[in-house]
């Protein structure tokens, strides 16, 4: 690194501190040559990975189309974009720890039903009907059946 001012490369940190988000570390220099102060951030850099889709295609990773198909499933629900946000957030987390530089877009759209299920019934029927690709009512029936029945297994079990 060097500095902005003179381009010398002998600094040294006067100050070092996670950023207010937490999500770089903030780090106050100083030149040896001049003197003068400035401050860098060190972020980790994010290994890009890829979406495999149904027909073979690769696309990046896009955490505001995940956000979207969420909104779009929850759209008129009781749900706050914070905690949207926070699925968002915990899928993506989850798959960068797996490690893989592609993922079947199957395997996405399995973590947000998991989420769904767990936070509004009628979301998850809305994105799963889309994301099955139900082609009748009886498809819709079946799924709408299947939560009604686990609902019932959880409430027995309490």
């Amino acid at each position: 690194m060097r500095c902005p001012y003179c381009g010398h490369h002998d600094l040294k940190v006067v100050d070092s501190r996670d950023s207010e988000i937490g999500e770089a570390i903030r780090r106050r220099r100083e030149c040896l040559a001049c003197g003068k102060r400035f401050t860098t951030y060190e972020r980790i850099e994010a290994v890009p990975f890829y979406v495999t889709k149904k027909d073979g295609r690769r696309e990046d990773f896009d955490p505001q189309k995940l956000y979207g198909g969420l909104a779009k499933a929850t759209q008129k629900r009781d749900i706050s974009p914070e905690r949207l946000r926070a699925i968002v957030d915990e899928i993506e987390a989850e798959l960068r720890n797996s490690g893989r530089a592609e993922i079947p877009s199957g395997e996405i759209g399995e973590m947000v039903m998991d989420r769904l299920r767990v936070l509004d019934e009628v979301a998850y029927i809305r994105f799963a009907s889309v994301y099955r690709e139900f082609m009748d009512l009886q498809q819709v029936k079946r799924e709408i059946e299947q939560v009604l029945s686990s609902r019932s297994g959880v409430k027995a079990k309490s």
